[in-house]
């Protein structure tokens, strides 16, 4: 029992509450980890067998260090506890039990890999277009239904959507197909405890009274499935200890439902709840702006952190002329603070809310020499999606080069595949032929089937066209056509899975790189940019050892602590998100997001937001994020704006249009326009739109307006249509109707 000293009253009672339902509130640092570790060894130290004890965490890493906490307080008795991630101990169970339902002790787990190929294999076997019907789409949607515990039926009825019902075809043939392979993917290990304990009621008894003490970690990002697994088990009473923070809750993409935690109280009317409100990681100015910006969120449990620490200082708040010369901004004050305060580089944190926005970061950096390492992603020039859009632009510039060729041949997928792929390269070495050349050649004809031959000479032709524009267009504007051509932007966002619409960001922002070296450099070529990017490649910023800046998403940063954190990107549309902008519940999750990112900082906190940033190769007016407004006044500060002459020296934009106030937002409004250009002593677009209103495009269909920018025949409007998405019109050539 000595050990309970450690704790504070709060956390003290928190542990020694054993009997019955337990909620434990856990605010950002107040020893969330501490307190569930501390309450399994006085479990155990108080009797109860380590093996009744049921420990559920998300990570690994999080099961292993509890795990070491507890062996150190209490020994050796603490590796009996069933202690791991959900997955992990469901399928242990699994192994004992799955012959219940008709699966042996050694089935297979698939990944997401193994998952997505059997996925694409019944697609073919139905007869469903993969060039139509994303697989990874696909795959996303019948995780989603097995999230939601929907059938393959309740799936189909759902909506008259074509992918819902194309999704629900392969879904039903996927799991019996699996089930034929004695196979399991990952929903699967949730799925299959829930119907083993339909099925087979003595096995559910039997866990009910070994597990009866069940501890869960991060309660606030279980989903359905697991809420029911923690239910089944438990009952309606039982001693259950739930621990987790309502305003830490930022993972719904991937499933988890606030709910969980928000309704713990109604679904165990007997709990005993105990907020852990006392913080040990940041100072009292931090938690105060926070706490100031999280009391906008309706759906939330009550609490208010405090702190002994000192109040620190103010948090700085950065503005920017352009994304790049945020990404300035942000080295200047890592070198003033290192001065000031003796700080390693591995003191600082950079996030952001998209993988997209590291690219401006990551050149600023590297061009100040300041080491840095990506954490939850790779460094912007490595990712697939960027690689094969440079491979496509590294084939314009030399037709000789195989290994883009391979890359691209099939990218997005057209037919080609690796079987008549190795056919056209023994066909070019017969003929000594670089192979480019040989996907022209009339004697081709023969080698490949009519239906290959045919994506193969359009390939080529799409190529040669662009090969011969190179020399009569700019950089940017040939990268800009070429990728709209190959449809990639189109097809992932179609497919408009998280993933890929993160991936769709990425390959938006590689044109806005090009856009904006070529601003800088007007006489610079294709070739010279590539070759800036080859260098960049070749560089593994993640190998300067610990002593190096660390780049995340605000999603990647949960769990994690930094003595000064930048949260960057501070704008409408960005953070907050677009998609959240018109969904209250959307809106709250961004919200906690922010929340989350300015706790990770124990000294020091910097905000930052840019005026301008490119979009697809095209220069942007974007709007302070509206969480800047939230953020209490007296917690911030905010310098005078005037660029260094390191920031003048790179070439960034700095808009000539004098900065006016930010609109007042309208009530039902959620987009705004242009707030730098002054219109008022101009003529307005030929069309006198404002933001928000209805319009038509002959092609495009019905529409709302954006943003607009530009003035007379350089007028420009950014269209959200609802067919097509969004796009980026000339009025003077768009001829929109309006309502």
């Amino acid at each position: 029992m000595s050990f309970l000293t450690d704790l504070n009253p709060v956390q003290r009672e928190a542990v020694e509450a054993i009997d019955g339902p337990v909620m434990i509130v856990a605010g950002a640092g107040s020893g969330k980890t501490r307190v569930l570790t501390y309450r399994a060894a006085h479990l155990i130290d108080r009797g109860i067998p380590p093996h009744a004890i049921l420990a559920l965490t998300f990570t690994n890493k999080a099961a292993q260090e509890m795990k070491a906490r507890i062996n150190g307080l209490v020994g050796d008795a603490g590796r009996a506890i069933w202690m791991g991630t959900f997955h992990s101990l469901f399928a242990r169970l699994l192994r004992f039990e799955g012959e219940r339902i008709g699966f042996t002790r050694s089935f297979t787990i698939y990944d997401t890999d193994d998952s997505l190929a059997l996925i694409k294999r019944v697609m073919s076997a139905l007869g469903i277009s993969a060039q139509q019907y994303s697989p990874q789409g696909i795959r996303s949607r019948i995780s989603l239904a097995k999230n939601q515990l929907l059938t393959p039926g309740e799936l189909g009825d759902a909506t008259n959507d074509p992918w819902a019902e194309r999704a629900a075809r392969v879904y039903e043939e996927y799991q019996r197909r699996l089930k034929e392979s004695n196979a399991m993917d990952f929903d699967d290990l949730l799925l299959m405890p829930l119907r083993l304990f339909r099925e087979a009621p003595p096995v559910l008894t039997r866990y009910r009274q070994r597990f009866r003490y069940v501890l869960v970690d991060e309660y606030q990002d279980t989903n359905r499935v697991q809420y029911r697994l923690i239910r089944e088990l438990t009952g309606n009473g039982g001693n259950i200890c739930v621990v987790g923070d309502d305003a830490q809750s930022i993972y719904a993409f991937r499933g988890a439902d606030i709910r969980n935690i928000l309704d713990f109280e109604r679904d165990y009317p007997d709990c005993r709840v105990f907020r852990l409100e006392q913080n040990y990681r940041s100072t009292g100015t931090i938690l105060a702006a926070a706490d100031s910006l999280i009391r906008r969120n309706k759906g939330q449990i009550p609490k208010t952190l405090w702190t002994e620490n000192a109040a620190g200082e103010r948090i700085l708040v950065l503005t920017s002329e352009s994304d790049l010369a945020e990404g300035y901004a942000v080295v200047e004050k890592i070198e003033e603070e290192s001065r000031r305060n003796k700080r390693d580089l591995k003191d600082f944190a950079v996030l952001y809310r998209t993988n997209a926005q590291s690219r401006a970061l990551e050149d600023a950096l590297r061009r100040s020499g300041i080491p840095y390492v990506i954490v939850g992603g790779v460094a912007f020039y490595k990712r697939k999606e960027i690689k094969d859009v440079l491979a496509y632009l590294r084939l314009l510039v030399n037709p000789r080069d195989e290994e883009s060729l391979l890359r691209v041949i099939n990218v997005p997928a057209r037919s080609i595949g690796e079987t008549t792929i190795a056919r056209i390269r023994r066909f070019s070495e017969r003929q000594g032929l670089p192979m480019f050349e040989s996907l022209a050649a009339e004697s081709l004809q023969g080698e490949i089937g009519e239906r290959q031959l045919a994506a193969v000479r359009t390939f080529h032709r799409m190529v040669a066209k662009y090969m011969a524009l190179k020399a009569k267009v700019s950089p940017s504007e040939l990268a800009r056509a070429l990728v709209d051509e190959v449809g990639m932007i189109r097809l992932l966002k179609e497919e408009n899975t998280p993933e890929s619409l993160a991936r769709r960001e990425n390959v938006l922002e590689l044109v806005s790189a090009l856009t904006e070296f070529t601003d800088q450099r007007p006489e610079a070529t294709l070739e010279e940019f590539l070759e800036e990017v080859s260098l960049v490649s070749d560089v593994d910023m993640a190998d300067f050892g610990h002593n190096a800046v660390t780049l995340m998403t605000a999603h990647a940063a949960k769990g994690l602590e930094f003595p000064v954190v930048f949260v960057t990107g501070l704008e409408e549309g960005l953070f907050p998100i677009s998609s959240a902008l018109e969904s209250p519940e959307e809106l709250e999750e961004e919200r906690r997001l922010m929340y989350v990112a300015m706790t990770r900082a124990k000294s020091r906190v910097i905000l930052s937001h840019a005026l301008t940033r490119y979009r697809f190769g095209e220069m942007n007016y974007s709007l302070r994020s509206r969480f800047l407004e939230e953020i209490e006044p007296a917690c911030l500060v905010s310098p005078a704006r005037e660029p260094s002459p390191r920031v003048r020296a790179s070439g960034a934009r700095v808009p000539a249009a004098p900065v006016r106030a930010r609109p007042k937002r309208k009530p039902g409004v959620e987009y705004y326009g242009d707030p730098l250009p002054d219109y008022e002593n101009e003529s307005q677009d030929p069309q006198h739109l404002r933001v928000g209103q209805q319009v038509h495009h002959a092609a495009f269909g019905p529409g709302r307006v954006v943003a607009l920018d530009g003035r007379g025949e350089q007028a420009r409007a950014i269209v959200d249509f609802e067919t097509v998405g969004r796009k980026h019109l000339m009025l003077k050539f768009a001829h929109l109707r309006t309502s």
